[in-house]
């Protein structure tokens, strides 16, 4: 079979990592534009193999790669994938088969979209089948023509048997999810449930049956059913309102773990009887919803901690005194300032995955043997960056013009002193369910790096404070949102941390619109802005760009931005050019999916009709955000000049205090 998508290589690959990188007391601009060389690492149940997501140097080209334990310095298999494509989720099934989905990767700031396709491959590149999706390939294409729709991995029995769980929405069947036990090796399925509604998740029990079904109904709405009999019943809308979530059964019993936001602030894990009777909170947090990830045990599952979302990461430990929890502690006082996150652990538990990462560190993967408690390293996801050459990255709150209290994260340059610093406001993209935190971000490193204090706010709309606190960002995209960011630039000048004379804004996607919103908001309190892969016309998002192509994605439209078109305009830098007086930077990729390139135009020519100052980067084949690493590279480089000319050492005294 030749099939674009399983075609394994006939040479193997010396994946040797590379060492670290002699570092000047300037980090080179090109160690922050290389692409990590390997991520997502799953083990096998036996322990004896892991697979990782191998990604090119050139950024655009990627491969599943898998690694026998014993050696790490060439892969028992290479599977390439075409340009652009991505595994986006790797399942081990058996000790010797992997299935994934296949994603495209819409440049360096999209997020992975599932394309629907699942593959399986044998750990030696072998055997590779198209399991589903529309192209009809592999050893039963002739009976496949009805996967004309999407298919996703929702999970696997406890006991790997070469089985996994497929939830599948069929084009022609758009409000119907169904859910499959689907044999690997030979493709066989049966049906375990389905429901009314396309593109929900299941929650299935220990016992393979689907307990729970949840997801965005075509409203935009969260909405939850649980299974009643041979049919679903769906939770009160108050209860989807708290976005309760149930992810795992408690071992042996009816009861189930689950999380969610109480009136829609903060967060609670709790666990209780499936109809919700019984409840006991395990963990709450007034200010941050909670997570589990990276605190479970080996079969049979269960959490052995949470930590909150917010700030840095710190666990607390259901029983401190159970022996997974000792593990957790000891491990984690080994790598002080570090966050211990356990991946997976073999079937016998006897060997297990972690990762480590912090602020500086973006992440390094080992195996402890839990017998004899043998720590080996098997790479760094940047092996050529030195974590003490990073900078700091500290949680702060602040409170907004109206009384919300909000997070900060404030990146402050090495060997700098914490006061009067010339400052780089950086919102994030999304804008809603997306959060700033704690751990390593490579834009606010690089800024750093060159010697400017970095603040992230967590605008109302961002994720990680529950439900009411991302609806509050709801039709405010230009208003409420970027008064929290102007709030925040405020509140650094006020707490001395930046000069309010040397303040620009620079951000990607929504950052990007929000670069230049907060420059006509807040008029003398910039000096400068930089929109990368930017949004700058709300309307033109019902007519271009890929979020209006799915009814959801036009629903989501409709309940975030609007549609009156008054207020759209009003809203849209395009709209609002005549009011930016500062030097401004726009940065775009031709090919850009999301943010079409239609958006950089209208950008453009709106500030030649207002007779604005600007300078462009463009780059053809680039989407949302650049992943060539000369072309990364070479923005990087005209933002610090940029940067350094209205803001930096060199640039023209200003003075005064921020308005």
């Amino acid at each position: 079979m030749t099939h674009r998508f399983v075609r394994p290589l006939l040479a193997a690959l010396c994946l040797a990592l590379p060492a670290v990188a002699a570092i000047a007391d300037t980090i080179p601009v090109a160690d922050f534009a290389r692409h990590q060389p390997m991520t997502s690492p799953r083990l096998s149940p036996d322990g004896k193999h892991f697979s990782v997501v191998y990604n090119n140097e050139d950024g655009f080209t990627h491969a599943i790669a898998i690694y026998a334990i014993d050696d790490l310095q060439r892969p028992t298999a290479l599977i390439r994938l075409p340009p652009y494509d991505v595994p986006a989720r790797m399942t081990w099934v058996s000790a010797h088969r992997l299935v994934v989905a296949r994603g495209i990767q819409d440049g360096s700031i999209g997020l992975v979209r599932y394309t629907g396709e699942l593959m399986a491959v044998d750990i030696d590149g072998k055997n590779p089948d198209y399991l589903f999706g529309y192209e009809n390939y592999g050893k039963r294409a002739a009976t496949r023509s009805t996967d004309r729709g999407w298919g996703y991995i929702d999970g696997t029995p406890p006991k790997a048997n070469g089985h996994f769980y497929m939830r599948a929405t069929s084009w022609t069947d758009r409000d119907r999810s169904t859910l499959y036990d689907v044999d690997a090796t030979s493709g066989v399925r049966h049906q375990m449930a389905d429901i009314g509604l396309g593109e929900m998740s299941f929650v299935i029990g220990a016992d393979g049956v689907a307990r729970f079904a949840y997801g965005v109904d075509n409203d935009y709405k969260y909405v939850i059913f649980h299974r009643s009999g041979d049919g679903w019943t769906r939770l009160g809308d108050d209860i989807a309102r708290q976005q309760f979530l149930p992810f795992a059964q408690v071992d042996g019993s009816q009861r189930i773990y689950a999380m969610y936001s109480p009136h829609g602030r903060g967060g609670e894990l709790v666990e209780q009887d499936e109809d919700g009777g019984n409840r006991k909170s395990l963990a709450r947090d007034e200010f941050s919803t909670l997570t589990t990830d990276g605190l479970w045990t080996a079969a049979p599952l269960h959490p052995f901690g949470t930590r909150a979302t917010t700030g840095i990461p710190s666990v607390t430990y259901f029983d401190p005194n159970e022996t997974i929890s000792k593990l957790h502690r000891a491990l984690s006082a080994k790598f002080p300032g570090e966050l211990v996150s356990f991946v997976d652990f073999s079937e016998d538990g006897s060997q297990l995955m972690f990762e480590v990462d912090s602020d500086r560190d973006p992440g390094r993967y080992m195996l402890i043997d839990t017998h004899t408690y043998k720590v080996r390293s098997l790479f760094a996801i940047s092996p050529w960056l030195d974590p003490a050459k990073m900078s700091e990255r500290r949680p702060m709150r602040f409170k907004a013009s109206d009384g919300m209290e909000l997070e900060a994260i404030l990146t402050f340059p090495k060997g700098k002193p914490e006061n009067g610093l010339p400052m780089v406001l950086l919102p994030h993209g999304g804008p809603l369910g997306v959060s700033d935190t704690w751990f390593y971000d490579r834009d606010a490193q690089f800024l750093a790096s060159r010697g400017y204090l970095v603040l992230q706010v967590n605008y109302r709309g961002s994720g990680n404070r529950g439900s009411a606190f991302e609806h509050a960002g709801w039709l405010n995209w230009g208003t409420r949102i970027q008064d929290d960011l102007i709030d925040g630039v405020k509140w650094a000048v006020d707490q001395h941390y930046a000069d309010a004379g040397r303040v620009c804004v620079y951000g990607g996607s929504f950052g990007g619109y929000s670069a230049m919103m907060t420059a006509t908001r807040a008029p003398g309190l910039f000096k400068c802005a930089v929109g990368y892969a930017g949004i700058y016309d709300l309307d033109m998002m019902y007519n271009k760009g890929d979020i209006k192509d799915r009814q959801v994605g036009l629903s989501y439209l409709t309940h975030v931005i609007g549609r009156d078109e008054a207020d759209l305009a009003a809203n849209s830098p395009v709209h609002l050019a005549d009011k930016i007086t500062v030097p401004v930077l726009l940065v775009h990729g031709e090919d850009d999916q999301r943010a079409p390139f239609a958006q950089f135009k209208a950008m453009k020519a709106a500030l030649d009709a207002a007779h604005k100052p600007y300078e462009t980067l463009t780059k053809p084949g680039e989407r949302h955000g650049f992943v060539k690493p000369e072309n990364v590279e070479e923005f990087y480089t005209k933002l610090q000049a940029f940067l350094d000319r209205n803001i930096g050492d060199g640039a023209p005294a200003t003075s005064g205090a921020a308005p």
